[in-house]
């Protein structure tokens, strides 16, 4: 109960005390169920490469795994600053919520990648312009190649530029929920070619299970952004 003569608290998710609507409690609802996911299949792939580190050769430094772990922290370190740029301009929980749930995992993840290439060795910074690996013939079974589609020096695909930064730092409310989920779909469709393009070029136990994980979970966010978007047409 609220003592009287104080407001009501304002949390992450809403007024403290303030009863939700039917439909507000099943948005949600849905919104926690796909970052429950995310966060599960996420775990499970660590888990997994943590275990078959030991088992797998160790890739040089001009390899699809390390050409990968340095891109990919690039891609997902901008994907935790529009995480931070929508958690401070939107009113809306559901999208601060999704702002947050990028920042922490994305977040992890470039630290994983980091990590990676700490243990292979290998320097963090590139012996060669971004997106050179995705130039590289499939070695695998070629279901997602995509060599020749992308040539060094390429910007990542799905990587916002910096007008489309700048476009969503000015915005606020409403706005900035549309230009943020806009650029998020683009941002999540361009790591998932990233993750088959690597699937398709390496045997590592521990960047395929990885890999895997990118993809399923940022295809169930893209399905749930998309139709956070249309709501908010």
């Amino acid at each position: 109960m609220l003592r009287r003569g104080r407001r009501p608290r304002q949390g992450f998710l809403g007024v403290e005390g303030e009863a939700e609507s039917p439909r507000r409690r099943g948005r949600t609802a849905v919104l926690v169920a796909v970052i429950l996911t995310a966060v599960i299949v996420g775990v499970s792939a660590f888990s997994v490469g943590r275990l078959s580190t030991l088992a797998d050769p160790m890739p040089v430094s001009t390899s699809a795994e390390a050409g990968f772990a340095r891109d990919m922290q690039v891609h997902h370190d901008q994907g935790v600053q529009l995480g931070l740029l929508i958690r401070d301009r939107s009113i809306d929980e559901a999208v601060r919520l999704l702002g947050y749930d990028i920042v922490t995992t994305q977040g992890q993840q470039s630290g994983q990648m980091f990590g990676w290439l700490s243990v292979w060795g290998l320097s963090q910074a590139p012996p060669e312009a971004s997106m050179t690996w995705m130039t590289l013939p499939g070695s695998t079974d070629g279901t997602h190649d995509n060599a020749g589609a992308h040539q060094p020096g390429d910007p990542m695909p799905g990587l916002a530029t910096d007008a489309q930064m700048a476009s969503l730092t000015a915005a606020s409310g409403v706005e900035a929920d549309r230009i943020f989920l806009t650029l998020m779909i683009a941002h999540h469709e361009g790591a998932i070619d990233m993750a088959e393009a690597v699937l398709d070029r390496t045997g590592n136990s521990v960047v395929r299970s990885f890999a895997t994980a990118v993809v399923a979970s940022q295809q169930s966010e893209i399905k749930l952004m998309t139709e956070m978007l249309a709501a908010r047409a």
